[in-house]
């Protein structure tokens, strides 16, 4: 089935116009939510820094220590920690020495060694 030929061009023409106006309306529609997401990542970004600022200030009140000073006293308490180790192995080590040299000499006495000259 053909159309007559002005019918035909009218709907080509309104089809158009009504194309253009869509298009028009979108193109519209998308600058204004292109604007709305930058403006919102502004405020984001705005919002972030306000609140990083507020919780600095926030733990800077409460006296808090840097990761770096942590791990610094961290590594000095676990080589204090190794230090006094290897003291307590030093000492008990000394002590058994002691103990081994006083033992034979407690030996090699007799009770009247240990008694004072003159009071038997």
């Amino acid at each position: 089935m053909t159309l007559p030929s002005g019918l035909r061009e009218f709907i080509s023409e309104s089809g158009d116009e009504t194309m253009q106006t869509q298009n028009r309306f979108f193109d519209d529609l998308a600058r204004v939510a292109a604007g709305a997401i930058g403006t919102l990542s502004g405020v984001r970004s705005e919002v972030e820094s306000r609140l990083r600022e507020q919780l600095e200030r926030v733990l800077a009140g409460m006296d808090l220590v840097s990761r770096d000073e942590f791990e610094a006293v961290k590594a000095m308490a676990a080589k204090s920690r190794a230090e006094q180790e290897d003291l307590q192995r030093r000492i008990t080590l000394l002590e058994s020495q002691v103990s081994g040299l006083s033992a034979p000499r407690r030996a090699g006495h007799s009770e009247a060694d240990d008694a004072a000259p003159g009071s038997a």
